[in-house]
C-alpha cells in the first residue's frame, strides 16, 4: 500500500483585500517562530507585492496566539554548533535580509501584533514602518536569556525606535513588556482592543492605500534608517 502524502499548510498565507495584502505568519504550533522556510516565503511574497501595482500596503499578522516568538532556535542550533561561519550564513544573514527588506520596502508595511513578539518577532516590529498592537500583546528582547545578542539588527533598530537607554535596558534584561509600554516607548503606534486589531489595522492600511503611491514611496525612501553594510 502506497503512503498517502499529506500536504502541509503554507507557512505564510496571503490574502488581498483591495489594495492591501495581508501576510499571515502561519506556524502557530511553533508560535510563528522564524525559520528559513518562513523567511524565504516572506521574501518571495515581498518580491511579488513590490511588482504588483494593485497592492499599495502590506499588513503582517500572526496566526494563533503569537505574532512571532522569534527565531526558531531549535532549527538553527545545528548551524550554531557548526561554528561562527555557519551561524552567520544560515541564521543571522537570512534574518538580517528579512528585517532590512521590511525596513526599506517601498510600500508601507504595518505589523498587527496580535500576541507574543519576542526576539526576532520584536525585530520585525522594529523594522516595520508602522505597528499596531493588541492590548494582550507582549514583547521581549529575549536573546540575552539564551546567551546571545539580538541577531537580526535589533541592537541598532531598537534604539532608533525607543531611544538608547531604554533599548539597552530592554536588551540587557530581556524582560517581557506590555503593549501599553511598547506604545509609550514608541515601538508601536497605538494599542487597540484585541478583537479590533485587524479592523483598526485595515482602516489605517486603506487610508494609506488611498494616498499617491509615488509620494508614499518617496517619503518612505527618505525616511529610511541609515544603511549599515552588515544588513545587506
Amino acid at each position: 500500500m502506497s503512503a498517502i502524502k499529506q500536504e502541509m499548510p503554507p507557512v505564510v498565507l496571503r490574502e488581498d483585500r483591495g489594495a492591501v495584502a495581508i501576510l499571515t505568519l502561519n506556524r502557530p504550533s511553533k508560535l510563528n517562530a522564524l525559520n528559513n522556510e518562513l523567511i524565504a516565503c516572506l521574501m518571495e511574497a515581498f518580491d511579488r507585492i513590490e511588482l504588483d501595482s494593485t497592492i499599495r500596503v502590506v499588513v503582517i499578522v500572526g496566526s494563533g496566539r503569537a505574532f512571532s516568538a522569534g527565531a526558531d532556535i531549535a532549527e538553527f542550533q545545528k548551524h550554531m554548533r557548526a561554528g561562527p561561519e555557519s551561524a552567520v550564513m544560515h541564521f543571522m544573514r537570512p534574518g538580517h535580509h528579512l528585517t532590512r527588506r521590511v525596513e526599506s520596502f517601498p510600500k508601507p508595511i504595518i505589523v498587527a501584533v496580535n500576541g507574543l513578539a519576542f526576539g526576532g518577532g520584536c525585530e520585525v516590529t522594529e523594522a516595520a514602518h508602522l505597528a499596531l498592537a493588541a492590548e494582550s500583546a507582549s514583547f521581549s528582547k529575549a536573546e540575552i536569556n539564551i546567551g546571545i545578542m539580538p541577531t537580526f539588527g535589533g541592537t541598532q533598530r531598537l534604539p532608533r525606535n525607543v531611544g538608547r537607554k531604554a533599548a539597552i535596558e530592554l536588551i540587557l534584561t530581556g524582560r517581557v513588556f506590555s503593549s501599553s509600554e511598547a506604545a509609550d516607548l514608541g515601538l508601536v503606534n497605538r494599542v487597540v482592543a484585541d478583537d479590533e486589531l485587524l479592523h483598526e489595522t485595515m482602516a489605517l492600511a486603506n487610508e494609506l492605500a488611498a494616498k499617491p503611491p509615488l509620494s508614499v514611496a518617496a517619503t518612505l525612501s527618505v525616511s529610511d534608517s541609515p544603511r549599515h553594510g552588515r544588513f545587506h
